[in-house]
């Protein structure tokens, strides 16, 4: 059938420009695909810049260790095309008694069997590498090299000069997608101005936007929200705290440690009415350029049709719990904070994406959760390859 004649057809649009939309933007110019990304916002400003910039595949099952794994190398190769604020400083995992020591020795015999490098610490090595690190609280570590930090504030919008300026990506932002049809064998959208591009496939990658488009689908799926509590201190004087820095409850939650031997019977002893249990309270710490030490974070949610019932306030007793846990984990030079936010992702509650195809046109992808920093730039290679090849399904 005869294609529209409008004068901005594209092979793909792309609607979300956070990290998850702009590498399948990335991996589609790189297969000389002609891309328009499009983002309802004036700069992207939801998950993908509200996290803390850690780059962890050491977390991560199995089956997205892999994918972040290939995201690191994705990471590093664009470090060397432009400045995307990467940090090559590892990460390490504080153990805070012999329960989780002996998780992250497990942890580590499984990394020796799958190819990841890492690195048991004693607790004299972890206290001379991380300054402030209380002697009380750390009984060992375990070191992954490999992994790096970003400025989450920063790196996205790095990365979205970069493919305009060198590989040809239409961007466009402050443009509110309300429509997404197929027309004459092509798709249209559509925005609130009533301005209209044209494409031969389309890519949503919405994050927590669960109203603008097809908002049944997104309320009769498996989707949820979740809201994260974070916090940022003033620059340390002259303190300084190389790399991803996660600790006895980060041990005790998160997926790679799941698959431990220990782990189940672990966590059975829990308590499972605590603070930090109700609220998915584990302490991170990362360090930016400034000397600032960014600390978090908490996790609370909601089906996708029930999302605003979140809020928009900060639940300053969470905030005060994680000061109160982080005070015992390491001495800053201060703990004065300098700012306060959350942040919003989307996940689901029994797959570990959300992918759904209209019409072999339209293809949603969004809840990729708490893995999008890591995952995003291997997991959009798979997808954009299982668009052209018309092949849309899950991939791990």
């Amino acid at each position: 059938m005869q294609q529209p004649t409008h004068t901005q057809h594209y092979d793909l649009i792309i609607i979300g420009a956070g990290i998850l939309g702009t590498f399948h933007a990335y991996h589609a110019l790189n297969q000389g695909l002609s891309v328009a990304l499009i983002e309802k916002n004036k700069a992207p400003r939801g998950a993908s810049t509200q996290n803390f910039g850690q780059v962890v595949p050491s977390g991560m099952n199995l089956k997205w260790q892999t994918l972040g794994r290939t995201s690191l190398e994705i990471y590093k190769s664009l470090q060397g095309k432009v400045d995307i604020s990467l940090r090559n400083n590892g990460s390490v995992y504080i153990a805070s008694n012999d329960e989780e020591l002996q998780l992250i020795e497990e942890l580590a015999a499984i990394n020796k069997s799958n190819g990841y490098t890492s690195e048991l610490l004693t607790k004299d090595v972890c206290l001379e590498r991380w300054p402030g690190l209380k002697h009380a609280y750390c009984k060992a570590g375990l070191f992954f090299p490999e992994e790096i930090t970003l400025n989450a504030r920063l790196a996205v919008h790095r990365i979205l000069g970069y493919l305009q300026e060198q590989m040809g990506l239409h961007y466009f932002s402050n443009r509110m997608i309300i429509d997404v049809e197929i027309n004459a064998n092509a798709c249209k959208v559509v925005d609130t101005l009533g301005n209209k591009i044209y494409s031969d496939q389309v890519i949503i990658c919405n994050g927590s936007d669960f109203k603008a488009l097809f908002p049944n689908i997104f309320w009769e799926s498996d989707l949820e929200v979740t809201k994260l509590q974070m916090l940022q201190t003033n620059p340390q004087p002259t303190q300084r705290i190389p790399g991803n820095i996660l600790t006895g409850n980060t041990i005790r939650r998160y997926e790679s440690f799941t698959e431990c031997p220990s782990y189940a019977g672990i966590k059975a002893k829990e308590d499972k009415n605590s603070y930090a249990r109700k609220y998915g309270i584990h302490i991170l710490f990362k360090q930016k350029p400034d000397g600032a030490v960014i600390i978090g974070d908490s996790h609370e949610y909601a089906d996708a049709k029930d999302q605003d019932d979140l809020g928009y306030d900060l639940n300053n007793q969470i905030n005060r719990y994680m000061m109160d846990e982080a005070m015992k984990i390491f001495e800053l030079q201060t703990f004065k904070i300098d700012q306060a936010w959350y942040g919003m992702y989307s996940q689901c509650k029994t797959q570990d994406i959300f992918q759904y195809t209209i019409e072999e046109k339209i293809h949603i992808v969004t809840g990729i959760g708490g893995k999008g920093m890591t995952g995003s730039p291997a997991f959009a290679k798979h997808s954009i390859q299982q668009i052209l090849q018309k092949e849309v399904r899950t991939v791990i």
